[in-house]
């Protein structure tokens, strides 16, 4: 655990209290332009407007290319996410909606920073696959959220996931880092459009060990071997997660296309076609 300050540890050996401002580890890549405003803009209202509970941060790589697969609970959370992650000493490649690239300055913004588009639902979708390949070749920090999207699990636990993150480190032969987060969706509930700052959240991040996939390196990308790797990746974010919000998570994962929920968007929007929910 490399988060400083006044963080300790139970008897049971888990982590409490919250991190300290400053960050654990130090960045070794040259930021940019993009990071630099990034980090100037949003890391301070963060420290401000936010408590930290960071646990295990030390096990995402220093160094090298990496998939971080993480569990997604908010549209705040890629601001939280990205700050853990910095604060261990990487610079954070996301996934991003195609459509954020075409918005005036964030778009030059999201660009400059590496970040990778995804065409979701269209025959483009492969090319934010073939990008994230080379990011991690390169040594990159990518971040993948299996599930795709907010989790539409009316309890908010991990959905079935996709099998990006296993395709991409199969691919490039990296590893894949499973790590759970809880908070954001206590400041921004799902589509939500009110904020709750007040009182202060705590943003709860723990990572985990590598998933173990070496038996799964050698064979062909088949339908199966993407599925099993998916499912270790999923395993490892819910237990992650079971421990920071000290629960238990259902047996059975949520499927929003076997439940009938919308894979992407807002799931409670109105349809204005057929004027439903």
């Amino acid at each position: 655990m490399l988060c400083p300050g006044n963080l300790g540890r139970n008897p049971a050996g888990r982590t409490t209290g919250e991190c300290a401002l400053g960050n654990p580890r130090k960045v070794q890549q040259r930021k940019g332009w993009a990071f630099t405003f990034c980090v100037a803009l949003v890391e301070p209202v963060l420290l401000l407007l936010t408590k930290r509970r960071w646990v295990d941060g030390e096990k995402i790589p220093a160094t090298g290319g990496v998939v971080v697969a993480a569990n997604h609970v908010s549209h705040l959370d890629p601001f939280t996410f990205a700050h853990f992650l910095y604060a261990h000493g990487r610079l954070v490649r996301f996934l991003a909606k195609a459509a954020v690239f075409k918005i005036p300055v964030a778009g030059a913004i999201v660009r400059s920073a590496g970040q990778i588009p995804v065409y979701r639902l269209t025959s483009d979708a492969s090319k934010a696959f073939s990008a994230a390949v080379a990011a991690v070749e390169k040594g990159e920090c990518v971040v993948v959220y299996p599930e795709g999207t907010i989790t539409r699990e009316p309890a908010m636990w991990p959905m079935t996931g996709k099998t990006g993150a296993a395709r991409i480190a199969l691919t490039a032969g990296v590893p894949v880092v499973p790590v759970a987060q809880w908070g954001p969706n206590l400041i921004l509930a799902p589509y939500a459009r009110r904020a709750h700052l007040f009182p202060r959240k705590t943003m709860s991040v723990k990572a985990g060990d590598p998933v173990d996939l070496d038996d799964l390196r050698d064979q062909p990308l088949t339908p199966e071997v993407l599925h099993e790797a998916t499912e270790r990746i999923m395993d490892a974010v819910t237990r992650l997660l079971e421990d920071l919000r000290g629960e238990t998570a259902p047996a059975v994962r949520f499927d929003s296309r076997s439940a009938g929920v919308r894979e992407i968007g807002n799931p409670h929007a109105r349809d204005k076609k057929r004027g439903e929910r």
